[in-house]
């Protein structure tokens, strides 16, 4: 039994807990619940700080640097940036602490504008001028479809954000989120769940929205349910006539559901509780980068239970887990380049983080391409304690092992738990044909 198991086991044991508190001494031996219903009594847990992230509290690492790098989308109406840089964040807090075995891990995040050639230069100079060992943290609208072919030459196995089809579809990419398509399938599936009448399904016109569409379609025409797909071009320049045709088009009994980044899909609420038509739709769901604090109090109390996102990670309002508390200690002391603070993104990258310094910390030997790629694969059913279910890479010829979420809602400018978690369906093809490769990961403990 390790250092966790005994801890969790003990507090059991003492009957101090309904919910799972871990205290674990680094950042990726961690364990939580997922996050208590809104509301919900539990046990106050203990103030975790920033530097319980690493093994060795206020000791800076000092040995080889083991060199990560990134690739985020970041341009006008998308910016993924801030999943790479929560993880840097996460980094310097291991390398403030410890490090990893004593190494300390030298970040390279970069950014594109969804251009192919800028890409592919990208990756290529991350490999050949900063001599990264593995990626970790990447979120873009393309850079999977583009570099997949190059990461598989190298074998290289990343651990990112995905967005475009070959993050989920391809042996050498796996991701922490659902990603757009199957976020957007939990936002249809909550709102079928409350017996809607229609759908209209709006995103933002970049691409791989056929795919992206593809699920919820899916989940809407298997239970009989009529939806309607619209794209708008970002940044959008007329958030008002997009609310109307979007309420218009889902009717009194119906739902509209949104799959853009906060500040865009924030124009359109806003813009329909200007216009008072907050109320003229039975729903409006988002897919989860609508699920951040920054989100929730510019809508205000209007929203309040109106408006349910997809979470694809731990419900921001949970702080009663060690890993909860240590997320928003490292973005309090690090994260000064996170511009949205709490929200899915950050959680993301330091998701994103925590598993590759778990992986990290297995190699035996010495910190090459070969041995950090080789854990990075090796990681199996991890609890990161800001997931539903274990973590899993593995050797399998597509990955989407994030595939059981929550569902949230605003509450006065806080996102709150509207629903545990829950089996994204098996509708959507492509779950099922993950589930029938991998199975159904196990639950994590307390989620």
């Amino acid at each position: 039994m390790n250092t966790r198991q005994r801890r969790r086991s003990s507090a059991l044991s003492a009957g101090i807990a309904v919910l799972a508190v871990v205290v674990a001494a680094g950042c990726s031996n961690l364990n939580s619940s997922g996050g208590a219903a809104h509301n919900a009594k539990a046990a106050p847990a203990p103030t975790v700080s920033a530097s319980a992230c690493g093994p060795k509290p206020g000791v800076r690492a000092t040995g080889t640097p083991i060199a990560l790098g990134a690739i985020d989308t970041k341009q006008p109406g998308t910016d993924f940036s801030d999943i790479e840089n929560m993880a840097a964040a996460y980094f310097d807090c291991v390398n403030a602490n410890g490090g990893v075995n004593g190494h300390p891990i030298k970040y390279y995040p970069t950014t594109e504008q969804t251009n192919p050639s800028q890409i592919a230069s990208l990756a290529k100079q991350l490999v050949s001028s900063d001599h990264v060992l593995g990626i970790v943290g990447s979120s873009s609208v393309i850079e999977c479809s583009v570099d997949n072919a190059y990461w598989k030459s190298l074998g290289y196995y990343v651990i990112g954000a995905g967005i475009d089809p070959e993050c989920w579809s391809t042996p050498n990419s796996a991701s922490v989120n659902m990603g757009p398509r199957y976020s957007s399938d939990g936002a249809v599936q909550y709102a079928l769940s409350q017996h809607v009448s229609k759908i209209a399904f709006d995103q933002s016109n970049v691409p791989g929205t056929s795919y992206i569409a593809g699920g919820p379609n899916a989940l809407a025409h298997a239970a009989g349910v009529q939806i309607q797909d619209f794209t708008e071009n970002v940044p959008i320049t007329s958030a008002n006539s997009v609310a109307i045709k979007l309420a218009n088009a889902a009717g009194p009994d119906g739902a509209v559901v949104l799959n853009f980044t906060p500040p865009e899909a924030l124009l359109i609420l806003q813009a329909a509780q200007k216009l008072g038509l907050e109320d003229k739709v039975k729903e409006w769901g988002c897919s989860t980068p609508c699920n951040t604090d920054f989100l929730a109090k510019a809508l205000g109390p209007k929203w309040n239970g109106k408006l349910f996102v997809n979470a694809e990670l731990a419900p921001l309002d949970t702080d009663n887990s060690h890993t909860a508390q240590l997320f928003k200690a490292i973005l309090a002391k690090y994260g000064k380049n996170v511009s949205g603070g709490v929200g899915s993104f950050s959680e993301m990258g330091f998701t994103d983080a925590e598993i590759a310094v778990h992986a990290l910390q297995s190699v035996k030997g010495a910190y090459t391409a070969k041995s950090v790629n080789a854990a990075f694969k090796a990681v199996r059913d991890y609890n990161t304690g800001m997931q539903c279910q274990a973590w899993t890479y593995g050797s399998y010829p597509e990955h989407i092992p994030n595939n059981m979420d929550y569902t949230v809602t605003p509450d006065n400018g806080k996102m709150v738990q509207a629903k545990g978690c829950t089996a994204i369906s098996s509708v959507d093809p492509q779950i099922a044909a993950y589930r029938k490769l991998a199975g159904t990961a196990p639950k994590a403990p307390g989620a």
